[in-house]
Order: structure tokens, then sequence, then C-alpha cells
């Protein structure tokens, strides 16, 4: 591998790992916010102790997912200086502001929330977990206009000085259309993630505390509500990426020739992957442009429109990958809220789950996690060779003078440490999980002494 193909394998290995944590964290927050909202309205213990605990898990993944996201702005200056040089007057403004939101806005009124159990009057204390719950959505706003730059650059001019993109509207790269597209679609997606986990938590969880069921359902309501939101709004946005970026649409089904009524391909065999053995009729249409008779370009006439209009080169993405990560994304979210599904269906009028079904449950936040991550390694390697699509290729972007060996030195120590923090984080969770719930609600009247691990 030569410097380039190790420098993004070492931004995909630190990218991915950091988004493990992030929907965790958004979804997390907004769950402790409404299960205390609920616990204000009924007064009920278990809605309290659950609060207490939901926010204890919070508290660990976020700790862990800053950590990881301090790296991930590092390595903008480690591998990628050209790039950071080149856009910093763009990406800038972003990565600043969700920093001082992480650090200032969510780490405070965390920090308030947790400290502040009898503290604060209850309306008050309420709403500084509120705060942290809209501080996450709001920092996932503004990461994603930076990335949503990449997809559909928007808000910006080269400077002739300087040769560099300036910024001309901050709210116009705030409201990019593929921001506005892919904001609820992550969302969507993280409440698949933080609803799986509570899930697995509460089925392990059940035979220590009748709430834990509470918690277990609750856990599947929200993953299959993520999932059929998750649904709807990629359905728009693969509408608004087609418009954008139609190669990576024609990537993702291996379209080679423009097609009307082009068909969506379960699965393909092949090199590469052109002959199809399972196809829905029309459904690529309908997914690119919301009609089943649509005309959707191929990758041929596509490279050949780039080529006239970029110059010459290779404007096609990795197919297999493109091809494979949209699939294995959409199949993990569609197992994850049918299993979810099921869970409820079986758990009605406060039935038991089957043993076996109990069993395997504990391993369901896997199945969201992947969703998550083969959707960032299609949006990120269909996009491919772009770096920021129409101005300037990857190639473009890393440091000069980068060595190979500087790389894998790094990717190494990034490998080493976040591997490190995975196994802290786990078994975190797992020392959470297994302590009893408070027992009380006076519990919140009273301080709460700092957890010793």
């Amino acid at each position: 591998m030569d410097v380039l193909d190790l420098t993004r394998l070492q931004f995909a290995v630190v990218t991915i790992y950091h988004y493990f944590f992030v929907p965790l964290s958004i979804s997390l927050a907004a769950t402790a916010a409404g299960l205390q909202i609920a616990w204000l309205r009924t007064k009920r213990d278990d809605y309290l102790n659950l609060t207490k605990f939901v926010g204890k898990l919070l508290i660990v993944t976020f700790a862990v997912g800053v950590v990881t996201g301090l790296v991930q702005e590092f390595q903008f200056g480690l591998g990628w200086s050209a790039f950071a040089k080149f856009y910093g007057d763009v990406f800038g403004p972003t990565l600043a502001i969700e920093g001082m939101l992480a650090f200032f806005l969510e780490a405070t009124f965390l920090a308030l929330w947790y400290f502040g159990w009898g503290r604060l009057p209850r309306a008050i204390h309420t709403a500084c977990i509120a705060i942290v719950a809209v501080g996450t959505m709001l920092s996932a706003f503004i990461i994603l206009a930076g990335n949503s730059f990449m997809q559909n650059p928007v808000a910006y001019v080269l400077d002739p000085v300087t040769g560099r993109a300036r910024l001309t509207s901050f709210t116009e790269l705030m409201l990019n259309k593929v921001n506005l597209a892919a904001f609820p679609h992550t969302l969507s997606g993280a409440i698949m993630v933080g609803g799986a986990l509570l899930l697995a938590l509460g089925v392990w969880r059940l035979a220590a505390d009748p709430a834990y069921k509470i918690l277990a359902r609750l856990g599947a309501w929200l993953t299959l509500a993520g999932g059929a939101l998750t649904a709807l709004t990629g359905d728009h946005l693969g509408k608004v990426i087609t418009e954008v970026q139609p190669m990576k649409m024609a990537a993702a089904e291996a379209l080679y020739q423009t097609t009307t009524g082009a068909p969506f391909a379960v699965f393909a065999t092949g090199k590469p992957l052109p002959e199809f053995e399972l196809e829905i009729p029309w459904l690529l249409s309908i997914l690119a442009k919301g009609s089943p008779t649509a005309t959707v370009q191929g990758i041929d006439d596509l490279q050949a429109q780039y080529a006239a209009q970029f110059g010459p080169g290779s404007y096609v993405p990795m197919i297999p990958v493109a091809f494979w990560s949209f699939r294995l994304m959409i199949g993990a979210g569609m197992l994850a809220a049918a299993v979810a599904a099921y869970y409820l269906w079986r758990t009605r009028k406060s039935r038991n789950a089957p043993r076996w079904l109990t069993r395997w449950l504990p391993l369901i936040p896997l199945l969201p996690a992947a969703a998550n991550t083969f959707g960032w390694i299609f949006t990120e390697t269909a996009r491919q060779p772009w770096i920021a699509f129409g101005i300037s290729k990857v190639a473009d972007g890393i440091s000069p003078g980068l060595t190979s060996n500087e790389v894998i030195a790094s990717l190494a120590g990034f490998t080493v440490v976040y591997g490190v923090l995975a196994v802290v984080w786990f078994r975190l969770i797992r020392h959470l999980s297994r302590q009893p719930l408070a027992p009380t609600p006076a519990a919140a009247d009273t301080p709460e002494p700092a957890p010793v691990y």
C-alpha cells in the first residue's frame, strides 16, 4: 500500500471507531431526558431509576466519544494538512463550533446534571439533561454540514490571491440540501443504535429488576422506530444524492448503462458485479428519482461526462465496495428492526420472550452499529476519487512529505489506544449494568456520590 492508501485507511479506522460512540451519545442523552421528564410527570420509581442508569451509560460513552473526536480533528493536521490548508476557511468554523459545543455546552450541563441531583430544583435539573440532548443533536448537525460540503460543495469561492476555498455564507453552508437530508437520517440511525443497546442490557438484566423489562421494551420500540425513520429519511437522502452525485448511486447498483426503469439487484455475481442473479424491477429508479419509469444514469456515461468536464482520469469509485456496503447497510438495519418488532410481539401483554431469543438479544447492538458503519463506508468511498466533489481529489489532500512509515506508526498507535478504550468502555458498561438500580425516588433528593470503578 502506498502513502495515500495508508492515510485513507488510517482516516477510516479513526472515523469509524469514533462514530461508534457518536450515535450512542445522541440517543442516550435524548432517552435520559425523556425518562426524567416521564418521572417528573408520573413520579414512578422505575422511571427515576432508569434515568440514572441511562445517564451513567451516557457519561461513559460521552467521555470516550470526546477523546476519539479529538483524534479525529487532530488527524487533519497529521495526514491531511493540504486538505486542511485548502479548506480551512470552510471547515474551521464547523470544527470550532462543534468542539465548543462538546466541551463547553454538553460537558458542562452533563456535569451539572450528574452532580445536581438533590442540589438543583427538579425543573432546572431536568433542563440540564435536555440541554445536553439538544446539544448533541446540534453538534451532529454542524459537523455533518462540513461532511455535506464534501458531498455537495456550496457557500464558497476560490480566493484568487490565496488559491484557497473561502466561505461565503455560514447559513448557506448549514442549509446545504445534503445536510438537511443527511441530518435526520443520521439521527434515525442514532435512535436505532441507542435503542438496541438498551434492549440488549434490559434483556440481559431482566431477572435483576422489573424495571429492566421497561428498559428492554423501550429499547425495542426505539430500535423499531429508528429503523422505520431510517428507511424514510434514507429514501429522501438517496434522491438528493442522485441529484448531486449521480455516480454514487450508479456505483451502489453497479449500473454501467443508463437505464429507464432501472431495477435494484438484491445480490450479484461476476466481476465487477454485472451479472445480477436477483433483481427487483424498477426499484432503483424509485429509490433514485421517485418514479418507476425514471432514467438513471450509468457509470459509463458518467465517466465520459466527468472526463470531458474535469479532464482525463478515472472517476469511477470502487464498485464492489459501494455495491456491498450499500446492501449490508440496508440489510443490517432491516434485521435489527425486525428483531425488535419480534421481541415486542412476543412480550406483548406482559408475556415473556422465549429463552432462545433472550439468549441472543444481547448481540443486537452489533446490527445497527454495522448498519451505521457500512453507511459511512458507502458515503465516503463512493465519493471517490473526490475529497470535495468536483473541486479536488483525495490525492491532493494528504500532507506533503508524509511517509509510509510515519502513517504505519501512527495507525498502529491509534489501533492500540482505541483497542484499550474499547475494552475500558465495554467493562464500564458491563459494570454499570451489574449494579442494582437505585431503590427509591428519595435518591433524587440526595446528592449522589461520584461512581468508583
